[in-house]
């Protein structure tokens, strides 16, 4: 099995030097490192993660987080910040925040105590103020992604996302503009502030935001399409705001169901950028989720020293305007 001295003797270098090359800490020039990467590769060398961890100190894996992991947008965070973290050394281990109170407690009073991460990167969860004080007593650095008050966090105006989608239906003409959102929760709640910017844009209108024009989805094309159902059976909106790419496209199939046009009888936005947005011609609020992963791992590797810290702590946005949306039907 090839070592460390097999790479050195190779490289025509020290093991030292092989082990800072490979590690991504310690001044080693860029052609040095270079070399040794080639050569580790052409020997196939790999790294041994627990002679590593004992000479660093650290377990080289980061936690990450992720309340519904499953759902698009979160595979494509989480997949960033593996591809972002992997050259730096470092491996990615998953937590699954449920819903399940004892679930939550063995995560937080056990699992996040074994001391097998280096970093926790925190993906738009919702976390009561217990548990944030349990995060923040964590002995690593605590990143994330969405608002929170207690946690150094990179952030998107969730609130100017709602704003966004709704004006763009408003600057068409429409004013029965509906929302699909989640079950109200806490003031930093991502859903939350996406409905109030909702509001917001409806009232600066000079429309009042109406409860029957409202409806709760579970951020799934199921639930999208059984809240538009619900939207559209009623006094039927011109216009439909989702709160996520996959609820919008469920408002597709249910307009589809119902013998509807979009965007002929109904208008139909968006959040998120997903990769099925462009197929099904959905105007959307692109958060670019690839890159909130790169920059938040990037954000990690800095908390451990590893790079300079970001600049910024805002995270862009923007509106892609398609084929679900136009002027209401006259």
């Amino acid at each position: 099995m090839t070592g460390i001295d097999d790479v050195a003797r190779a490289a025509g270098v020290s093991t030292a030097t092989v082990s800072r090359a490979l590690s991504g800490r310690g001044v080693v020039s860029a052609a040095t490192r270079e070399k040794v990467l080639a050569v580790a590769g052409e020997l196939g060398y790999v790294v041994s993660v627990a002679a590593s961890s004992l000479a660093s100190g650290r377990a080289q894996s980061i936690g990450v987080l992720v309340p519904l992991p499953d759902l698009w947008f979160f595979s494509t965070v989480v997949s960033a910040i593996s591809g972002r973290l992997l050259p730096h050394g470092y491996d990615i281990t998953l937590f699954n925040l449920t819903e399940n109170p004892a679930e939550r407690r063995v995560l937080f009073d056990r699992s996040l105590r074994r001391g097998r991460i280096d970093g926790l990167i925190v993906l738009s969860a919702w976390l009561s103020a217990a548990e944030q004080a349990e995060l923040a007593a964590l002995d690593v650095p605590v990143v994330g992604i969405g608002p929170s008050p207690a946690l150094p966090t990179l952030v998107v105006d969730d609130v100017a996302v709602g704003r966004a989608a709704t004006a763009h239906l408003l600057a068409l003409g429409h004013r029965d503009i509906a929302h699909i959102g989640q079950s109200d929760g806490d003031d930093f709640h991502i859903p939350t502030l996406r409905r109030r910017g909702w509001e917001q844009a409806l009232t600066d209108a000079g429309i009042a935001p109406r409860d029957d024009l409202y409806a709760a989805g579970d951020f799934t094309l199921e639930g999208g399409r059984a809240a538009a159902r619900r939207l559209l059976t009623g006094p039927a909106p011109t216009a439909i705001f989702a709160a996520s790419d996959e609820m919008a496209v469920g408002a597709l199939v249910a307009a589809r169901d119902l013998g509807l046009a979009v965007p002929g009888d109904v208008s139909i936005v968006g959040v998120d950028g997903h990769e099925l947005s462009r197929f099904f011609d959905l105007s959307t609020v692109d958060q670019f989720p690839h890159a909130q992963g790169e920059r938040v791992a990037d954000a990690m590797l800095a908390a451990l020293g590893e790079l300079e810290a970001p600049a910024e702590v805002g995270l862009p946005f923007e509106l892609v305007v398609r084929g679900s949306s136009a002027a209401p039907p006259a």
